[in-house]
């Protein structure tokens, strides 16, 4: 909060002294060497270069325009240009007694505020979900949340895989080889053995692949019985997904599939064609970008020379409609990293077909998840992991963790934490790296209590609460309602110091991870909080501490788990009191 307040007035004090720049682009951020002061900003040295100026000098400059004496005891010109803070001990302890009277969390919501649609997981109907859609899921989940808790409306689509030449395929078995016992028992399970049997026979039987062709050309012609084959192989996948969402946390306000947009298709291809974007070639409709400095000579093409569409035709059918019906700010597509290609050419299409559309498009691309031996996830068959399997065997093992530390618990309490921490360990695990990165799944690693881990801070937060517990022991007439009087509060020992810091700068945090789209940010602040917090509660007594000295540290206690408890959802992590 305070860096928000810094940098307004910084902007001010720019305005003041280059009356030129009418919104001076600066930022203020916390020091890395605490030698040097609290915050820093040195953005006015690329002002000071873009204008020929001496960046010292308009330092200096700055610095006698700004008000900032309610906030810092200091404001030093350093090296080149640098503007270096020094807070004021009483600006700290009030946001501390503020923050516990509710009044913020050390963040404030971003102005203005936008809609922002986020697109993500994106399963495929008939097809189990699998280790490869975790990322999608959970990444895509915690960008929404982090927008939100910033005030932004949201807007997040599934955009179900659920129309498609492999429905051809998969209406001949379904026809031929259905086994409804099954289909009941596990329906994804038997849709996909339908798919791959009939995938298979098409290689080697040109008669089955026209087979195959046939059901699909009648699906889309509308055809009672395939369209209610279709419809089934529909509500089974949803059904199925829907279960394995609730269980990661991760709803939608939408589940438009490819399927909605298919009456739109042939009207966008038209379109382009009428105003010259895409021109006929060999038969197929395609758009050149001769003149792109990334994408000459890599033509997407939007309509194939058998009529048939692509997701390059469907995705431009999907923006239109996000942007006359929902009217975002912003659109983010959130996926792996080989579909930068594809979303580079429909984010260019789509600007030459709506040149008037004030929308930023954005690809959230990430690495992929990769075993122990550094070759993709696979079971020890070869076969590609299935989400539920994945999500059922992060309980068991955290199970077996919860067991053999604490065999004292009842049985549903075990079950409980078992299912937090385990799904917990797998969602800091995928978004705790540089999303851009490969990472390797490690079980010991991710359910490890020590070390970068969710079940580390779980168990850091666990403990923040029975500081409180604990305090009802030694004081049965001790309010649990931590407040301080900021008149008498002091951050006396270097520790406490150091650990308000660290929540004053939760803001800045959450503010990184929308603008970069990278949770890992807020995986790391939360680990350092932890830390931190272990340093000033070894260091600091908290029960045994004089009254004065407990009220703070108390304080300091409260807000700590507040902002873990509050990081960890963010990151779609449920807390618990107990481990």
């Amino acid at each position: 909060m305070l860096i928000t307040l810094l940098e307004k007035e910084l902007r001010r004090a720019v305005s003041a002294v280059l009356p030129d720049v009418e919104k001076p682009d600066v930022r203020v951020q916390p020091c890395q060497n605490p030698e040097f002061g609290d915050y820093q900003t040195n953005s006015l040295m690329s002002l000071a270069k873009a204008r020929g100026l001496n960046p010292r000098q308009l330092a200096c400059d700055v610095k006698d325009r700004l008000s900032v004496q309610d906030w810092c005891e200091s404001v030093e010109v350093a090296g080149p240009g640098f503007l270096n803070f020094r807070l004021r001990p009483e600006a700290v302890i009030h946001l501390i007694a503020t923050a516990l009277k509710g009044d913020h969390l050390f963040f404030t919501t971003q102005s203005p505020a936008q809609r922002v649609v986020i697109d993500f997981s994106s399963p495929n109907v008939a097809k189990p979900m699998h280790v490869g859609h975790i990322r999608s899921t959970i990444l895509g989940d915690c960008l929404a949340r982090v927008y939100r808790l910033l005030g932004h409306q949201v807007i997040t689509d599934n955009h179900i895989g659920d129309w498609g030449t492999q429905f051809g395929k998969l209406i001949v078995g379904w026809k031929e080889q259905l086994d409804t016992e099954a289909l009941e028992r596990d329906p994804l399970a038997e849709m996909d053995r339908l798919y791959k049997d009939v995938h298979q026979r098409c290689e080697n039987d040109p008669a089955l692949l026209e087979q195959a062709r046939q059901e699909l050309v009648k699906l889309q012609q509308g055809d009672p019985e395939n369209l209610e084959i279709w419809r089934r192989m529909t509500s089974y996948s949803q059904d199925r997904f829907a279960q394995l969402y609730k269980r990661l946390g991760v709803k939608f306000d939408f589940s438009l599939g490819e399927s909605f947009y298919q009456p739109h298709l042939e009207g966008v291809v038209q379109e382009l064609l009428d105003r010259g974007i895409a021109q006929y070639s060999e038969g197929a409709v395609v758009v050149f970008f001769e003149d792109h400095p990334e994408l000459a000579g890599q033509p997407a093409i939007i309509r194939k020379r058998d009529g048939g569409f692509n997701y390059a035709t469907t995705d431009l059918a999907t923006l239109a409609y996000r942007l006359e019906n929902w009217k975002p700010g912003e659109i983010v597509y959130v996926t792996d990293g080989r579909q930068q290609l594809h979303f580079k050419q429909v984010f260019e299409i789509f600007r030459r077909w709506h040149p008037e559309a004030r929308i930023k498009l954005t690809h959230v691309w990430f690495g992929a998840i990769l075993g122990e031996d550094g070759r993709p996830f696979k079971t020890r068959s070869g076969e590609t992991v299935k989400l539920s399997d994945l999500l059922e065997e992060a309980k068991e093992r955290a199970y077996g963790v919860v067991s053999e530390k604490n065999p004292e618990l009842g049985e549903s309490r075990k079950q409980k934490i078992a299912e937090c921490v385990g799904i917990g360990a797998i969602k800091y695990a995928d978004l705790l790296p540089n999303r851009q990165s490969d990472y390797i799944f490690s079980w010991d690693r991710m359910l490890s209590l020590n070390g970068n881990t969710a079940p580390y801070l779980l168990y850091a937060y666990t403990r923040i609460r029975s500081i409180f517990r604990k305090l009802r022991e030694v004081d049965p007439n001790a309010s649990l309602k931590v407040q301080v009087d900021p008149a008498k509060a002091r951050l006396a020992a270097q520790e406490e110091w150091v650990l308000a810091k660290q929540l004053l700068n939760f803001g800045f945090v959450l503010k990184a991870v929308a603008e970069d789209y990278r949770p890992n940010y807020l995986c790391n602040y939360l680990y350092d909080l932890a830390g931190q917090f272990a340093k000033f509660y070894e260091t600091c007594p908290v029960l045994k501490a004089s009254e004065e000295e407990r009220e703070v540290r108390l304080a300091l206690c409260e807000l700590t788990g507040r902002v873990l408890k509050l990081g960890l959802e963010t990151l779609g992590i449920e807390t618990i009191e107990r481990m």
